[in-house]
């Protein structure tokens, strides 16, 4: 309509017609009286704006409102009716008013202060203060349930119910719905994916129930002090220790708990290990980048048969005459006692688990020990 009516003003001056006060302003004629904006309350000011983002291709994430916002913005839009250009200009003017005076935006309430800060504290203090907050005070549960390993669900899924358990799986990830089948038993994973085809009907108000029991039972769980299992604790420690100390150790777990004390052998890396987990091109590197007084002491210790053939499998991996060296430097070694032999291999084998850290070489997989 504008763009006809433009194009007849256009051509009135071609067609000769001179029509009163159209083209020529007339001193004595009043301004128009400015457009009267419509009245709006806040909500319904916000109703405007996001309406205006979304004609404009934004994508907003409006599902991270809590549902009475979402809810409250779904029918105010539905009741608002048509917007003029004056009431739109003025809602724009004072939207873009708030944006200019904002300083810092902080995150709302407590839980997405944890989001927030996820990482940044302690899993102890989030721990705590998820308790105390409630499962949510705002955002989706499910989010929370699709972010934890795949490998947290699975005492979940053996506690709930079927049905339950199908809900979980289909509001996963495809790749992740698929670890976890493959995590349960085979008869329970059979269940699940059939009960998968009963949750058609399934209402959103029983998912978000649903999800939110689940992410209760997450935050309600202890949360891990230690970075690695009792096993790998004890193995370390034990590893650190004269080795008649440590058989004596294995011995007396192994009349309390023989499961712990397998456990703990599969974490140990002792100097005996290191021709079974030392690859042999990383030798001469180990020997190049650690003391080698050290190295020269814990040869000249290792008079045991389970020792010596540590000592043959390192000088048999060197060049002949470094071999031929340290041979002579451990000869030349004035008699010790066994508790600096015992020194100087817990000294390696932290040279060698210091090495491996950054990089440096590569142990082989560990067997099973028994």
């Amino acid at each position: 309509m504008q763009g006809v009516c433009g194009a007849m003003m256009d051509e009135f001056p071609a067609m000769g017609l001179s029509l009163p006060g159209l083209n020529d302003e007339d001193p004595d004629t009043p301004p128009p009286p400015p457009p009267v904006v419509r009245e709006l309350s806040q909500a319904q000011k916000a109703a405007v704006i996001v309406r205006l983002l979304l004609s404009e291709g934004f994508d907003l994430p409006l599902d991270d409102l809590p549902d009475r916002m979402q809810a409250q913005l779904t029918k105010i839009m539905g009741d608002i009716g048509l917007v003029d250009r004056a009431t739109l200009s003025s809602v724009i003017g004072e939207f873009a008013d708030a944006l200019d005076s904002v300083g810092l935006a902080f995150p709302h309430g407590l839980v997405e202060a944890l989001n927030v800060m996820d990482g940044k504290i302690s899993a102890q203090t989030a721990s705590r203060l998820r308790k105390e907050a409630g499962v949510r005070q705002s955002g989706d549960p499910w989010k929370r349930l699709r972010d934890v390993p795949v490998s947290d669900l699975v005492d979940i899924v053996h506690a709930e119910s079927t049905e339950v358990a199908a809900v979980l799986l289909s509001k996963l990830d495809v790749q992740d719905a698929a670890k976890l089948l493959g995590m349960l038993p085979g008869p329970l994973a059979r269940r699940i994916t059939f009960a998968v085809s009963q949750t058609r009907n399934i209402t959103a108000e029983a998912v978000e129930r649903i999800g939110m029991s689940l992410a209760t039972q997450l935050n309600l769980r202890p949360t891990p002090v230690f970075s690695d299992g009792p096993g790998e604790r004890v193995g370390a420690i034990l590893n650190m220790t004269p080795s008649i100390t440590r058989r004596d150790m294995l011995d007396g777990l192994d009349e309390r708990d023989r499961g712990f004390a397998n456990s703990v052998r599969e974490s140990l890396f002792t100097y005996e290990d290191i021709p079974d987990r030392l690859q042999k091109r990383d030798v001469a590197r180990l020997v190049n980048l650690m003391d080698q007084s050290v190295l020269v002491r814990a040869l000249a210790a290792s008079d045991r048969p389970e020792t010596e053939r540590v000592a043959d499998f390192l000088l048999k991996n060197l060049t002949q005459r470094m071999a031929a060296a340290l041979k002579e430097e451990a000869r030349s070694l004035e008699e010790m006692d066994d508790a600096a032999g015992e020194a100087a291999m817990a000294e390696m084998i932290l040279a060698i688990q210091k090495l491996e850290s950054l990089g440096e070489l590569a142990l082989r997989p560990q067997e099973k020990k028994t």
